[in-house]
């Protein structure tokens, strides 16, 4: 019998089958993608052209090839996302002749079944054209690029996530996921949000995106570009009511960690042009990308569950 030893002090050398962590989370999230295609009829795939929903869609394409993805793409719309944003979504779709459905929450403001806010922000009004699309395309698993470490609420959540037929999210009714095993099962008029990046780190998904060469928007990489400051965020101008009296544009070297709303996502001042640089940044950062740059989970202690709990994501 062969024995293998190792120098004190030394890791064991790894085995043929060993699996790095980058390796080990994208074979994971396959394997959810294929259970999702063989126990669910109509789902569906939430792509904003944002780096979590780009890398999900990623994976998706990965899982079947060299077939198609079976699953369609959906985007909710607030009227407010970044034009750079919105291009690059529109060009992926194009390259990968895949279907997207796109739900506008202007749509719903012009019909009268949604109202502007005093804000201006139209994050939180997002629940109810998502829920509208989802019904009405009978979906009953929608996948989601949300991740643990975002925020708190997301942390609760699990990779299969039930929503009663309201679409609100319970946290009562988790359900264990013990050896990944996944319970899709619901009743009539429920559906599954699916979370394929849950233990998907900030840092692993810009190591990801390293290793496989996805491209992303310019906008996540540092670029001049004007901003204003409010509530210690800065913000881009636009249609949706900034800058206000007394808010100055300033040009500023920026970049962004995450894309949204544009009334509620702030960028960050940095130089990182490339991926290299921008992991070196996430390495040396303490802040959560939401933490540091969305308004919209700062405006109760618990806002992100009580908008999950309507049916938001």
């Amino acid at each position: 019998m062969t024995t293998l030893t190792t120098a004190p002090g030394t890791a064991p050398a790894a085995g043929p089958y060993a699996l790095s962590h980058l390796d080990a989370l994208e074979s994971e999230a396959i394997h959810i993608f294929r259970e999702v295609a063989g126990e669910f009829e109509r789902p569906v795939i939430l792509f904003s052209g944002g780096k979590d929903s780009v890398v999900m869609l990623h994976l998706a394409l990965k899982a079947f090839a060299p077939a198609a993805i079976p699953f369609s793409l959906l985007h909710v719309d607030t009227g407010h996302n970044f034009p750079e944003v919105l291009a690059y979504r529109d060009q992926v779709v194009a390259r990968h002749h895949l279907r997207l459905r796109v739900a506008r929450v202007q749509d719903f403001i012009d019909d009268g079944r949604l109202r502007e806010r005093p804000d201006g922000t139209r994050n939180p009004l997002q629940t109810v054209p998502l829920l509208d699309a989802i019904a009405t395309g009978r979906h009953d698993a929608v996948f989601g690029g949300g991740r643990r470490d975002e925020e708190k609420a997301r942390a609760k959540e699990r990779v299969f996530s039930l929503r009663d037929e309201f679409g609100a999210w319970d946290p009562r009714r988790q359900r264990p996921e013990l050896w990944s095993l996944y319970n899709g099962r619901h009743a009539p008029g429920e559906h599954v949000r699916v979370f394929p990046l849950s233990n998907w780190t900030e840092l692993d998904v810009w190591q990801y995106i390293q290793r496989e060469g996805i491209e992303l928007p310019a906008i996540y990489y540092a670029h001049s570009r004007e901003v204003f400051s409010r509530d210690g965020m800065w913000l881009a101008p636009g249609d949706w009511g900034g800058p206000r009296g007394g808010e100055r544009l300033r040009l500023t070297r920026v970049r962004y960690r995450t894309v949204g709303d544009m009334s509620c996502t702030g960028a960050v001042e940095s130089e990182a042009e490339t991926v290299a640089s921008v992991i070196e940044e996430i390495a040396a950062t303490r802040i959560t990308e939401r933490g540091a740059t969305r308004a919209d989970d700062k405006l109760s202690e618990a806002a992100m569950e009580d908008r999950k709990k309507e049916g938001y994501f």
